[in-house]
């Protein structure tokens, strides 16, 4: 074997990750079980549960939305349980990154790193524009409306006030939310968790709200048939609209795996890592299940199709006009805890291959007072604001979901690699079954990636080719091989 393919695929020992994980500045560690449990809540639960719902009941399910939701956390649960034992054997910062370092080498680690940009940093910044039409509203039922050219992007076309249509400037909204919540991202994990469980708490409260004054309006005639036979069309109801449907409202569950990015913060990672992966997994499938139950009791499945807000629909059948508009804080809540769980892991996965030397040490540089990796926040607090600011995000949500599904897929390789090499490495949390449990979880991710559209695929494959040239010219010549 030649030196180049030694190098791409050297692989990180136990011993090495635990020492350059204690090795220099280090983090705060701050976070316990419930903390990472929020963390995982907050960047699970988004405006996905509000606006999936309705669009596949109507399209693909119909009152069997639940089993898609049941089929979806499967999925998620087997990548779940993998993550929770890597995490428990690999306790330091990084994430998929990190485990692909020690488990298939070098290159298939900086391609996952690189690949992470998608989910977190690109998913910050559509969130954020989402964010900021949500926030738009809400303050216009208010009587302060905001310059319709300060609330889109150039290539957006807005309404002006006399009637006549401009193209946009700048999302001030969006890259205002990048900005304060990096701003405190720095200044520290802790108060950035006091915040994200406030809001948790917040969004979490107004779902339970909706179910518990929709259970009553729930007509059980709403229920039949419980499975719509297929039109002919797959993901056209049966049960290929349930598979489709699951595949749909995944995006709704992208996020437990940020848990894992904060390793080097918790306060005991082997115990309470799997507590804050799987508790927040389980929390919000149980959450989505009853949510989607309830909806489609309320509301026909059939009604649901062509209206785009069928939840407010629904609220409004309970005469309760201030439901509405906590579900439209609920929802504004739901997206800040996304961009902040967003941003918060994608600089702890640059910090780690920065103490690898793969990227520039600027990214690992950590502030002597608030003990948190500064200027990579700030780097990506003007990256990702850019990209709220000035670009239309709408098609990078596929980018997002692809990029989450190819490290899922890393993850359960790696559990099975692990247990060939490292078979007497201590597990604090053991995934059972194996290897049936991660060979599923590769089965159904890859799936999921298939069906996903041509162009988002070349999209990766162009986004991947830059970060091969980046590491090519630079991490491949500066890593740290000890």
């Amino acid at each position: 074997m030649s030196g180049t393919e030694v190098t791409l695929f050297w692989r990180k020992s136990m011993a090495s990750l635990t020492r350059v994980d204690q090795e220099g500045p280090q983090l705060r560690r701050s976070l316990g079980p419930a903390s990472l449990v929020m963390l995982g809540i907050g960047c699970i639960i988004g405006a996905g549960l509000f606006a999936l719902t309705g669009i596949v009941a109507s399209q693909n399910s119909g009152p069997a939305v639940v089993l898609s939701y049941v089929v979806a956390a499967v999925g998620c649960g087997f990548a779940g349980l993998c993550y929770a034992e890597l995490a428990s054997m690999i306790p330091v910062s990084g994430s998929a990154y990190t485990y692909a370092y020690a488990t298939m080498g070098e290159l298939v680690a900086w391609i996952i790193g690189w690949d992470l940009v998608l989910e977190y940093a690109v998913a910050a910044a559509a969130v954020a524009a989402s964010w900021s039409g949500y926030v738009v509203k809400l303050l216009a039922t208010f009587g302060l409306v905001l310059p319709p050219q300060f609330t889109a992007t150039p290539f957006d076309v807005v309404k002006l006030a006399d009637g006549s249509m401009a193209h946009g400037i700048v999302n001030v909204p969006a890259l205002f939310i990048i900005v304060a919540l990096s701003l405190l991202l720095i200044r520290g994990v802790t108060e950035s968790a006091i915040v994200n469980n406030i809001i948790v708490v917040v969004k979490v409260a107004v779902v339970l709200a909706v179910l518990a004054f929709g259970i009553p309006f729930i007509h059980a005639a709403n229920y039949h048939p419980f499975i719509p036979a297929n039109t002919g069309s797959f993901g056209s109801f049966g049960l290929s609209g349930i598979m489709r449907g699951a595949g749909v409202l995944f995006f709704a569950y992208i996020g437990f795996d940020s848990v894992s990015t904060a390793a080097q913060e918790a306060r005991n990672p082997a115990r309470d890592m799997p507590i804050g992966i799987l508790g927040s997994l389980v929390i919000c499938t149980v959450l989505y299940i009853a949510f989607g139950a309830v909806l489609t009791g309320m509301l026909n499945y059939r009604a649901m199709l062509g209206d785009p807000t069928p939840v407010a629909t629904a609220i409004a059948l309970t005469g309760k006009p201030w439901l509405e508009l906590a579900v439209t804080v609920g929802i504004i809540g739901g997206y800040t805890t996304v961009i902040l769980t967003s941003l918060y892991g994608q600089s702890r996965v640059f910090y780690s291959m920065a103490r690898d030397g793969l990227l520039p040490p600027v990214f690992a540089r950590v502030h002597p007072k608030f003990e948190t990796p500064y200027l990579s926040h700030m780097i990506f607090m003007v990256f990702t604001g850019g990209l709220a600011s000035f670009l239309p995000l709408q098609q990078l949500g596929d980018m997002t979901s692809i990029g989450t599904l190819l490290a899922f897929v890393i993850v359960c390789i790696g559990v099975m690699v692990l247990r060939r090499t490292h078979p007497n490495q201590p597990r604090r949390f053991k995934v059972l079954g194996s290897p049936a449990i991660p060979v599923l979880g590769i089965l159904v991710c890859l799936a999921m990636m298939v069906s996903l559209d041509l162009l988002v695929w070349i999209r990766l494959v162009v986004w991947l080719a830059i970060g091969l040239s980046v590491y090519w010219f630079y991490g491949r010549s500066h890593a740290l091989r000890k």
